[in-house]
Protein backbone atom coordinates (compact mmCIF):
# COMPACT_ATOMS: atom_id res chain seq x y z
CA UNK A 1 0.00 0.00 0.00
CA UNK A 2 1.34 3.69 -1.18
CA UNK A 3 1.97 6.21 1.30
CA UNK A 4 2.69 9.86 0.70
CA UNK A 5 4.71 12.66 2.14
CA UNK A 6 2.35 15.82 3.38
CA UNK A 7 4.39 18.83 3.98
CA UNK A 8 2.25 21.38 5.83
CA UNK A 9 3.77 24.84 6.06
CA UNK A 10 2.28 26.78 8.71
CA UNK A 11 2.24 30.71 9.23
CA UNK A 12 4.65 31.03 11.64
CA UNK A 13 7.34 29.71 8.72
CA UNK A 14 7.46 26.18 10.73
CA UNK A 15 6.96 23.12 8.23
CA UNK A 16 5.77 19.53 9.51
CA UNK A 17 5.94 16.49 7.15
CA UNK A 18 3.45 13.47 7.99
CA UNK A 19 2.60 10.60 6.54
CA UNK A 20 -0.64 10.37 4.72
CA UNK A 21 -1.34 6.33 3.91
CA UNK A 22 -3.38 5.51 0.77
CA UNK A 23 -6.93 6.51 0.86
CA UNK A 24 -6.56 8.82 4.06
CA UNK A 25 -7.52 12.44 4.45
CA UNK A 26 -5.26 14.53 5.02
CA UNK A 27 -6.64 15.77 8.46
CA UNK A 28 -6.79 12.29 10.02
CA UNK A 29 -3.10 12.39 8.82
CA UNK A 30 -2.21 15.13 10.88
CA UNK A 31 -4.11 14.28 13.90
CA UNK A 32 -2.43 10.69 14.28
CA UNK A 33 0.84 12.93 14.11
CA UNK A 34 -0.11 14.87 16.81
CA UNK A 35 -0.80 17.63 14.59
CA UNK A 36 -4.11 19.65 15.20
CA UNK A 37 -5.28 21.39 12.07
CA UNK A 38 -8.05 23.68 12.36
CA UNK A 39 -11.15 22.18 12.15
CA UNK A 40 -14.89 21.65 13.40
CA UNK A 41 -16.99 19.82 12.01
CA UNK A 42 -14.71 17.59 9.97
CA UNK A 43 -17.75 16.58 7.62
CA UNK A 44 -16.81 19.26 4.86
CA UNK A 45 -20.00 21.35 6.12
CA UNK A 46 -18.23 24.45 7.75
CA UNK A 47 -15.23 25.39 5.81
CA UNK A 48 -13.07 25.77 9.25
CA UNK A 49 -10.24 23.18 7.85
CA UNK A 50 -9.56 25.33 4.32
CA UNK A 51 -5.91 25.40 3.39
CA UNK A 52 -4.26 26.04 -0.06
CA UNK A 53 -2.24 22.81 -1.90
CA UNK A 54 0.81 24.32 -3.14
CA UNK A 55 1.39 21.27 -5.31
CA UNK A 56 0.95 17.43 -5.93
CA UNK A 57 -2.19 15.93 -6.78
CA UNK A 58 -5.34 14.60 -4.71
CA UNK A 59 -8.93 14.12 -4.46
CA UNK A 60 -11.83 16.01 -2.47
CA UNK A 61 -14.83 13.63 -3.39
CA UNK A 62 -17.99 15.51 -3.66
CA UNK A 63 -18.88 14.81 -0.05
CA UNK A 64 -18.73 18.67 0.90
CA UNK A 65 -20.81 21.91 0.14
CA UNK A 66 -20.65 24.77 -1.51
CA UNK A 67 -21.05 26.96 1.56
CA UNK A 68 -17.36 25.06 2.78
CA UNK A 69 -15.31 25.00 -0.29
CA UNK A 70 -16.93 27.18 -3.45
CA UNK A 71 -16.37 25.81 -7.08
CA UNK A 72 -13.52 28.95 -7.31
CA UNK A 73 -12.00 28.51 -4.05
CA UNK A 74 -11.17 24.38 -5.54
CA UNK A 75 -9.85 26.05 -8.83
CA UNK A 76 -7.79 28.15 -7.45
CA UNK A 77 -6.50 25.34 -5.06
CA UNK A 78 -7.93 25.99 -1.71
CA UNK A 79 -8.89 22.74 -0.19
CA UNK A 80 -10.93 21.18 2.91
CA UNK A 81 -8.10 19.09 4.79
CA UNK A 82 -10.62 16.77 6.36
CA UNK A 83 -11.81 15.52 2.76
CA UNK A 84 -8.40 15.50 1.26
CA UNK A 85 -7.33 12.32 -0.03
CA UNK A 86 -3.85 12.76 -1.51
CA UNK A 87 -2.55 10.86 -4.43
CA UNK A 88 0.62 12.32 -4.70
CA UNK A 89 3.21 13.88 -2.19
CA UNK A 90 1.72 17.41 -1.44
CA UNK A 91 2.55 20.49 -0.23
CA UNK A 92 -0.27 22.39 2.11
CA UNK A 93 -0.13 26.13 3.18
CA UNK A 94 -2.22 25.81 6.63
CA UNK A 95 -3.36 29.34 7.45
CA UNK A 96 -2.84 29.33 11.14
CA UNK A 97 1.02 29.31 13.43
CA UNK A 98 1.94 25.70 14.20
CA UNK A 99 1.70 26.63 17.79
CA UNK A 100 -2.26 27.09 17.33
CA UNK A 101 -2.03 23.64 15.81
CA UNK A 102 -0.03 22.62 19.09
CA UNK A 103 3.22 21.05 16.91
CA UNK A 104 6.67 22.32 17.32
CA UNK A 105 9.60 22.39 15.32
CA UNK A 106 11.73 19.38 14.59
CA UNK A 107 15.15 19.00 16.22
CA UNK A 108 17.83 16.55 15.36
CA UNK A 109 21.90 16.29 15.74
CA UNK A 110 24.13 15.54 13.33
CA UNK A 111 28.14 15.15 13.14
CA UNK A 112 30.58 17.36 11.00
CA UNK A 113 32.28 15.22 8.00
CA UNK A 114 33.58 18.29 6.27
CA UNK A 115 34.80 22.17 6.85
CA UNK A 116 36.04 23.37 2.88
CA UNK A 117 37.30 27.20 3.21
CA UNK A 118 36.11 29.01 0.06
CA UNK A 119 38.68 31.90 -0.12
CA UNK A 120 37.76 34.45 2.44
CA UNK A 121 33.67 34.73 1.58
CA UNK A 122 32.48 31.31 2.77
CA UNK A 123 31.95 27.83 4.15
CA UNK A 124 30.69 24.50 3.01
CA UNK A 125 29.49 22.66 6.02
CA UNK A 126 28.72 18.96 5.31
CA UNK A 127 27.02 16.80 8.03
CA UNK A 128 25.95 13.76 9.03
CA UNK A 129 22.40 13.23 10.53
CA UNK A 130 22.83 11.15 13.32
CA UNK A 131 19.38 10.02 12.97
CA UNK A 132 16.80 9.66 9.66
CA UNK A 133 17.62 12.39 7.42
CA UNK A 134 15.16 15.51 8.13
CA UNK A 135 12.85 16.02 5.00
CA UNK A 136 12.25 19.56 4.07
CA UNK A 137 11.15 21.68 0.73
CA UNK A 138 14.52 22.75 -1.39
CA UNK A 139 14.90 26.03 -0.89
CA UNK A 140 14.30 26.04 3.39
CA UNK A 141 16.67 26.48 6.21
CA UNK A 142 17.36 25.73 9.37
CA UNK A 143 18.42 27.00 12.56
CA UNK A 144 22.01 25.45 13.24
CA UNK A 145 22.88 26.12 17.50
CA UNK A 146 26.64 27.15 17.62
CA UNK A 147 28.00 25.03 20.15
CA UNK A 148 29.30 26.58 23.23
CA UNK A 149 27.67 29.77 22.47
CA UNK A 150 24.14 29.42 23.42
CA UNK A 151 23.21 31.20 20.45
CA UNK A 152 22.22 30.07 16.83
CA UNK A 153 21.98 30.95 13.06
CA UNK A 154 20.12 30.22 10.06
CA UNK A 155 21.21 28.41 7.26
CA UNK A 156 19.21 27.33 3.90
CA UNK A 157 20.11 23.91 2.79
CA UNK A 158 22.41 23.50 0.15
CA UNK A 159 22.04 19.65 -0.33
CA UNK A 160 18.50 18.08 -1.67
CA UNK A 161 16.30 16.53 0.33
CA UNK A 162 16.74 12.96 0.55
CA UNK A 163 20.86 13.41 0.15
CA UNK A 164 23.42 11.18 2.45
CA UNK A 165 24.43 14.25 3.63
CA UNK A 166 23.13 17.83 4.72
CA UNK A 167 25.04 20.57 3.69
CA UNK A 168 25.49 24.68 3.87
CA UNK A 169 27.15 27.45 2.43
CA UNK A 170 28.03 29.84 5.00
CA UNK A 171 29.60 33.71 5.13
CA UNK A 172 32.51 34.37 6.91
CA UNK A 173 32.04 36.97 9.00
CA UNK A 174 34.84 38.21 10.92
CA UNK A 175 34.08 37.92 14.64
CA UNK A 176 30.86 36.13 13.83
CA UNK A 177 29.79 33.49 16.28
CA UNK A 178 29.40 30.77 13.41
CA UNK A 179 32.08 31.99 11.95
CA UNK A 180 34.65 31.94 14.94
CA UNK A 181 33.04 28.52 15.64
CA UNK A 182 34.31 27.10 12.43
CA UNK A 183 37.36 27.76 12.59
CA UNK A 184 38.10 25.36 14.65
CA UNK A 185 35.44 22.73 13.69
CA UNK A 186 36.29 19.08 13.15
CA UNK A 187 34.85 15.82 11.43
CA UNK A 188 33.51 14.22 14.42
CA UNK A 189 32.24 17.62 16.34
CA UNK A 190 28.49 17.45 16.91
CA UNK A 191 25.41 20.19 15.98
CA UNK A 192 21.93 20.32 16.87
CA UNK A 193 19.65 21.84 14.21
CA UNK A 194 15.81 22.87 13.87
CA UNK A 195 13.56 22.71 10.93
CA UNK A 196 12.94 22.81 8.55
CA UNK A 197 11.47 26.61 8.06
CA UNK A 198 10.59 28.62 5.63
CA UNK A 199 8.18 29.46 2.80
CA UNK A 200 11.25 29.95 0.15
CA UNK A 201 11.08 26.85 -1.35
CA UNK A 202 10.75 25.09 -5.21
CA UNK A 203 6.85 25.60 -5.86
CA UNK A 204 5.52 23.07 -8.90
CA UNK A 205 7.37 23.39 -12.13
CA UNK A 206 5.07 24.86 -15.15
CA UNK A 207 6.57 27.35 -16.45
CA UNK A 208 10.68 28.26 -17.40
CA UNK A 209 12.06 29.67 -14.26
CA UNK A 210 14.88 32.72 -13.48
CA UNK A 211 16.68 31.88 -10.42
CA UNK A 212 18.11 35.31 -8.85
CA UNK A 213 21.05 34.32 -6.35
CA UNK A 214 23.18 37.32 -4.26
CA UNK A 215 26.21 35.90 -2.48
CA UNK A 216 25.65 32.59 -0.44
CA UNK A 217 22.33 33.28 -0.99
CA UNK A 218 23.13 30.55 -4.06
CA UNK A 219 22.54 27.81 -1.45
CA UNK A 220 19.03 26.92 -2.02
CA UNK A 221 19.57 27.29 -5.78
CA UNK A 222 21.64 24.19 -5.65
CA UNK A 223 19.43 22.16 -3.86
CA UNK A 224 16.63 23.26 -5.53
CA UNK A 225 18.84 22.76 -8.90
CA UNK A 226 19.24 18.68 -7.86
CA UNK A 227 15.52 18.86 -7.41
CA UNK A 228 14.71 19.61 -11.10
CA UNK A 229 17.95 17.28 -12.17
CA UNK A 230 16.22 13.87 -10.11
CA UNK A 231 12.36 15.24 -11.50
CA UNK A 232 14.36 15.17 -15.29
CA UNK A 233 12.62 18.66 -15.77
CA UNK A 234 13.02 19.97 -19.41
CA UNK A 235 12.05 23.79 -18.18
CA UNK A 236 14.24 26.51 -19.10
CA UNK A 237 15.91 27.32 -16.39
CA UNK A 238 18.51 30.74 -16.00
CA UNK A 239 20.41 31.48 -12.57
CA UNK A 240 21.93 34.71 -11.86
CA UNK A 241 24.79 34.78 -9.39
CA UNK A 242 25.70 38.35 -8.54
CA UNK A 243 28.57 39.15 -5.96
CA UNK A 244 30.46 41.73 -4.76
CA UNK A 245 34.19 40.83 -5.38
CA UNK A 246 35.61 38.51 -7.71
CA UNK A 247 36.78 36.17 -4.48
CA UNK A 248 32.91 35.92 -3.43
CA UNK A 249 32.44 33.84 -6.81
CA UNK A 250 31.80 30.67 -4.33
CA UNK A 251 30.71 26.80 -6.10
CA UNK A 252 30.79 28.07 -9.63
CA UNK A 253 32.37 24.39 -10.26
CA UNK A 254 28.91 22.84 -8.67
CA UNK A 255 26.71 25.50 -10.58
CA UNK A 256 28.89 24.47 -13.94
CA UNK A 257 27.66 20.94 -13.15
CA UNK A 258 24.86 21.60 -13.78
CA UNK A 259 24.33 22.21 -17.50
CA UNK A 260 25.61 18.74 -18.53
CA UNK A 261 22.94 17.67 -15.74
CA UNK A 262 19.71 19.96 -16.76
CA UNK A 263 18.75 20.34 -20.04
CA UNK A 264 17.67 24.09 -20.99
CA UNK A 265 19.99 24.97 -18.16
CA UNK A 266 22.24 28.20 -18.31
CA UNK A 267 23.77 30.71 -15.79
CA UNK A 268 25.94 33.97 -16.14
CA UNK A 269 28.08 35.56 -13.33
CA UNK A 270 28.03 39.45 -11.87
CA UNK A 271 30.70 41.17 -10.19
CA UNK A 272 29.45 44.55 -8.44
CA UNK A 273 32.88 45.83 -7.31
CA UNK A 274 34.12 48.29 -9.81
CA UNK A 275 37.87 47.26 -10.11
CA UNK A 276 37.00 43.65 -10.88
CA UNK A 277 38.06 42.27 -14.92
CA UNK A 278 35.10 40.24 -14.74
CA UNK A 279 33.12 40.04 -17.94
CA UNK A 280 29.73 40.93 -16.64
CA UNK A 281 30.14 43.90 -13.46
CA UNK A 282 27.06 45.81 -12.08
CA UNK A 283 23.90 44.74 -10.62
CA UNK A 284 22.18 41.42 -11.96
CA UNK A 285 19.18 44.03 -13.09
CA UNK A 286 21.78 45.55 -15.81
CA UNK A 287 22.28 41.24 -16.83
CA UNK A 288 18.49 40.40 -16.66
CA UNK A 289 18.49 39.35 -20.16
CA UNK A 290 14.12 39.86 -21.90
CA UNK A 291 14.14 36.46 -22.48
CA UNK A 292 14.72 35.07 -19.25
CA UNK A 293 11.52 37.28 -18.34
CA UNK A 294 9.26 35.36 -21.12
CA UNK A 295 6.87 38.42 -21.28
CA UNK A 296 5.90 37.24 -17.56
CA UNK A 297 5.20 33.89 -17.99
CA UNK A 298 7.79 32.73 -15.87
CA UNK A 299 8.31 32.05 -11.99
CA UNK A 300 10.99 33.95 -10.69
CA UNK A 301 12.80 33.02 -7.22
CA UNK A 302 15.09 35.61 -5.28
CA UNK A 303 17.28 34.70 -2.27
CA UNK A 304 19.59 37.75 -1.18
CA UNK A 305 21.05 40.30 0.94
CA UNK A 306 18.23 43.42 1.76
CA UNK A 307 19.54 45.23 -0.80
CA UNK A 308 19.61 42.76 -3.76
CA UNK A 309 15.68 42.21 -2.87
CA UNK A 310 14.96 45.47 -3.04
CA UNK A 311 16.52 46.58 -6.18
CA UNK A 312 15.25 43.85 -8.10
CA UNK A 313 11.81 44.58 -6.47
CA UNK A 314 11.90 48.10 -7.65
CA UNK A 315 13.62 47.19 -11.38
CA UNK A 316 10.57 44.84 -11.78
CA UNK A 317 8.05 47.74 -10.78
CA UNK A 318 9.82 50.51 -12.86
CA UNK A 319 9.86 47.95 -15.91
CA UNK A 320 6.68 46.79 -15.85
CA UNK A 321 7.52 43.43 -15.45
CA UNK A 322 5.06 41.13 -13.71
CA UNK A 323 5.95 37.56 -13.59
CA UNK A 324 3.74 34.90 -13.25
CA UNK A 325 5.08 34.12 -9.59
CA UNK A 326 7.69 36.01 -7.34
CA UNK A 327 9.07 34.52 -4.54
CA UNK A 328 11.78 35.83 -2.47
CA UNK A 329 13.95 35.57 0.46
CA UNK A 330 15.67 38.71 2.60
CA UNK A 331 18.89 37.47 4.63
CA UNK A 332 21.47 39.14 7.12
CA UNK A 333 24.36 37.67 8.68
CA UNK A 334 23.05 37.36 12.01
CA UNK A 335 19.27 37.22 11.46
CA UNK A 336 16.77 34.47 10.09
CA UNK A 337 15.85 34.92 6.44
CA UNK A 338 12.60 36.54 6.34
CA UNK A 339 9.93 35.97 3.25
CA UNK A 340 7.13 38.38 2.03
Amino acid sequence: MSSYNIALNFEDGVTRFVECKAGEKVLDAAFRAKINLPMDCSDGVCGTCKCRAESGSYDLGDDFIEDALSDDEKAGGLVLTCQMVPQSDCVIAVPASSTMCKTEQSKFTATVTNVAQHNDAAVVLELDVDSIPPVFLAGQYVNIDVPGSGKHRSYSFSSAPGAPKISFLIKKIPGGVMSTWLESAQPGHKVQLTGPLGSFYLRAVERPLLFLAGGTGLAPFLSMLEVLVRANSEQKVHLIYGVTRDLDLVQVEAIEAYVAKLPNFTFSTVVAEAESSHPRKGWVTQHMPAECLNDGDVDVYLCGPPPMVDAVRKYFDDNGVKPNSFQYEKFTPNAAPVTP
